[in-house]
């Protein structure tokens, strides 16, 4: 601008605050706080990285607030309530810039289911049981160890399995899915699904691992959850390979639980003339928040939900990495 006026102040808050709402790489908000000492303090004062948050990972609008954690002895400053507004400011900016990190690569991705929550039904239990699809896939192959759901006359009865995360904020990328085949029956029967469908969210209620058959079925009901994110079907191939089904943008898991949709069947059995879908093996290939952050379910109560916290350890910075490569506190 003429005569070194800042463009911002031209333009006026409201028209900025529209220019900014253009920008739709989070690299190009981390460039425009680079500008300026004035441009800095604009996008953070305005929750300028929350917003741009929000718009690519609209799962995070369900966090009602930040809770800090705040080691034990620690002295709290006097200040004044300016002074602690713009520290808000600036906290909720530099959270809201690392989540928006983990929407621009998946470099880092790992297995991370922690255990098996139930399944909509078994065939023959424990033989046949869900902990079978944690199994490495080398036994998949051999179809030595999978889960079977029990058998069915309709086609279109739907199946699920039901996984608890091993942190409670992940961002999961893709997950995998090998179908059983028949090794014993001397043919090659595959018992995919036709399609596949994905849901993540949180338990109202508190959850343990299921080790009765009929606890499952009751477990995974959806209306003991609140979904957070539910993906598009996906067709499966009746192939007893490791399929991957990557999710159309990294989505956050609030609450660390996923579960698996069988829609529709494919195979019958020789035997009974039934319908069966059977999976030897799952992977839910992800990212988590921890230990900067995790998730704080104490406003939900008795499965009512009034909000999920953020909870924020600030202790964590200077061991956070973005992507491995960029420390982010000083």
């Amino acid at each position: 601008m003429e005569n070194g006026s800042d463009l911002l102040e031209w333009l006026g808050p409201d028209a900025s605050i529209r220019v900014f709402s253009y920008l739709e790489h989070p690299a190009d908000l981390v460039r425009a706080t680079a500008v300026s000492r004035s441009w800095r303090q604009f996008v953070i004062a305005n929750g300028l990285s929350k917003s741009l948050c929000t718009k690519l990972c609209p799962e995070v609008s369900y966090f009602s607030g930040i809770k800090e954690i705040t080691p034990p002895g620690t002295v709290q400053l006097d200040e004044s309530n300016s002074t602690t507004e713009w520290r808000n400011y600036e906290r909720d900016h530099k959270i809201y810039t690392y989540i928006n990190s983990f929407l621009v690569s998946t470099e880092g991705a790992t297995s991370c289911i922690s255990y098996c929550i139930g399944a909509s039904s078994t065939d023959h239990f424990p033989e046949e049981s869900i902990e079978n699809t944690l199994k490495p896939t080398e036994e998949a192959d051999w179809g030595s160890s999978y889960w079977s759901s029990v058998g069915e006359v309709d086609p279109a009865v739907p199946e699920s399995l039901m996984y608890m995360l091993n942190y409670d904020l992940v961002f999961v990328d893709e997950i995998m899915i090998q179908p059983s085949q028949d090794c014993f029956q001397n043919n090659d029967y595959t018992y995919s699904s036709k399609f596949v469908r994905f849901k993540l969210g949180h338990s109202k209620l508190p959850i343990t691992p299921a080790i009765f058959k009929l606890q499952q079925s009751h477990q995974i009901a959806d209306e003991n959850y609140v979904w957070t994110y539910i993906s598009p079907q996906y067709p499966m191939e009746q192939e007893n390979v490791l399929q991957s089904f990557k999710l159309l943008r990294p989505v956050l898991c609030i609450g660390a639980v996923v579960k698996v949709e069988l829609l529709g069947r494919v195979q019958k059995h020789d035997i009974d003339d039934l319908f069966y879908i059977g999976i030897c093996h799952v992977q839910v290939r992800g990212r988590t928040l921890f230990p900067l952050l995790a998730a704080d379910f104490s406003e939900t109560v008795h499965g009512h939900d009034g909000g999920v916290l953020l909870k924020y350890n600030p202790m964590a910075w200077r061991r956070t990495r973005i992507g491995g490569r960029t420390r982010i506190g000083g």
